[in-house]
């Protein structure tokens, strides 16, 4: 059966200064389907939903919306047009109500004063179609960011949104809060509201969505029907080749003689009494729960948080990081879950990017030089084959992928002997994640001591010698052998159970 046709978009290409971010692609969303897009980083996907947003202008190429050809020159143009997007990063007002956030600009006023009570009174009713638990009139300070999520999601509803893009709509969201999106996005797709869902995870596309679209190297590659395609046949029209295992070789030389660090009763806010080892040559997996405590024992082990009681050994010396320079002085780095944050200066070029954690290696006394910078810069995008136009560009102008990537040579400029790394792969495609399993695999096999913590129990799995699973603050079991390191088992262990 034939279904209507919502948007199609025909011959775009997007130039920017030095790189063709979409080169002559075509795309067609059908009325009341969820339509996934994937790509590895660098495809081009964020480049054409900012297009069809009304982010970007097209350099070339038309789109049509309803049979109609539409230019929508500001975000603000394609929501009256009947386009809502929902960014990765969120972009509410913190301090303002829900129901001021749904109906910021077009607040309902009596004479010259807001009308609050029919302001509530919509909002609510938005708000019910979609089940939420919380009142319109609650701060967006005080919501989780999956209510959040659902906030933006109503402001793009009560606009009489006809078309909804999503952008990697789950990476921060639990399991339980991912379950809660899809109920959502159901319920839009019952009242012929069409969806279209960026995500790197398979199993997500399989449990939402009906057609996948493919980009690669900004063209257009394929559409499939997903009740007719496996996970396989989406990987191979990303990479353009067949990945083979996604995860590299556990190691077969783990030195347990010798220990990198020891962790001794370590307490801070909210974890107590964490005591472990990590060995030379093997990868050490941290599982659990979001809130379980995973990432505050890491950033208290390295002096970024405070620890109340506890002792740590870095090859059998003990220390005493006050602050988290110390900690880095002794090799000791932690890269941070949320990279755009707190890992990277966004507004700053790759190469000062680069060479921010290791300042002492590009200057000479106070005074930094470039060259130095130039050839550190030059090592790490080389050595980590990160896709740039040029090391001058601000590191905002990457792919998540190549952001990770440059975020991981940053930290291994300073030649670490042990490295922390919060949910590695979190945003980026199989591709990326698969260049970068490995070279956390050749860091072990090199004698640096590496820490993995992931929500994402197969990585965990397929990358981890030996898994820790943390359960409200405190260790809750440890799996080493391959016939017990299942899913299930950690799952237990996380949920506070015993295996």
């Amino acid at each position: 059966m034939n279904r209507e046709m919502l948007l199609e978009i025909k011959k775009v290409t997007k130039q920017f200064p030095g790189t063709k971010a979409l080169d002559n692609v075509q795309l067609s969303v059908e009325r009341g389907e969820v339509h996934a897009l994937c790509g590895e980083n660098g495809a081009g996907k964020s480049t054409l939903m900012n297009i069809i947003g009304g982010l970007y202008p097209p350099t070339d190429g038309e789109l049509f919306f309803e049979g109609k050809k539409i230019a929508p020159k500001n975000p603000g143009e394609a929501q009256k047009i009947g386009i809502g997007f929902v960014h990765q990063e969120l972009s509410l007002c913190p301090h303002l109500t829900v129901a001021e956030n749904i109906y910021i600009g077009r607040l309902p006023h009596k004479g010259d004063m807001i009308d609050f009570p029919k302001l509530w009174e919509n909002a609510d009713e938005v708000l019910s179609r979609f089940g939420a638990n919380f009142s319109s009139k609650t701060k967006v300070s005080d919501l989780t960011v999956s209510e959040q999520q659902l906030v933006e999601i109503a402001k793009s509803v009560s606009l009489d949104c006809k078309l909804l893009i999503l952008d990697e709509p789950t990476s921060s969201l639990t399991d339980k809060e991912t379950r809660k999106l899809f109920e959502v996005v159901r319920s839009l797709k019952q009242e012929n509201i069409s969806i279209l869902f960026i995500s790197h995870r398979m199993p997500e596309i399989f449990a939402i969505c009906d057609r996948v679209s493919v980009f690669k190297d900004g063209r257009y590659v394929c559409t499939m029907n997903v009740p007719e395609i496996n996970a396989d046949d989406i990987i191979r029209a990303m990479v353009g080749r067949e990945l083979g295992n996604l995860y590299p070789p556990k190691s077969s030389c783990i030195d347990k003689t010798t220990e990198l660090l020891k962790v001794e009763n370590l307490s801070g806010k909210i974890f107590k009494d964490v005591s472990f080892e990590l060995y030379k040559g093997e990868i050490l997996g941290f599982a659990g729960l979001v809130g379980a405590g995973r990432s505050e024992i890491m950033t208290a082990l390295c002096g970024i948080d405070k620890k109340t009681s506890g002792t740590v050994w870095v090859n059998g010396k003990a220390q005493s990081f006050k602050n988290y320079r110390d900690a880095v002085d002794q090799g000791v780095c932690y890269l941070t879950e949320d990279r755009k944050k707190q890992g990277l200066y966004l507004d700053m070029s790759i190469k000062s990017n680069m060479a921010s954690a290791n300042l002492k290696a590009v200057s000479k006394g106070i005074w930094l030089q470039e060259k130095l910078e130039k050839r550190l810069a030059d090592e790490y995008v080389k050595r980590l084959s990160i896709k740039v136009a040029g090391i001058e560009y601000p590191i905002s102008s990457l792919s998540g992928g190549n952001q990770q990537k440059c975020l991981l040579g940053k930290w291994l400029s300073i030649k670490p002997k042990i490295i922390i790394v919060d949910e590695p792969t979190r945003g980026i495609d199989v591709g990326a994640k698969l260049e970068i399993h490995n070279l956390l695999r050749t860091l072990a096999d090199e004698g640096v001591g590496v820490i993995m913590i992931s929500s994402e129990l197969p990585e965990v799995m397929g990358v981890s010698d030996r898994v820790i699973v943390v359960h409200e603050g405190h260790l809750s079991g440890e799996i080493s052998e391959d016939d017990m390191m299942t899913e299930e088992n950690i799952m237990r262990l996380a949920s506070g159970e015993a295996v």
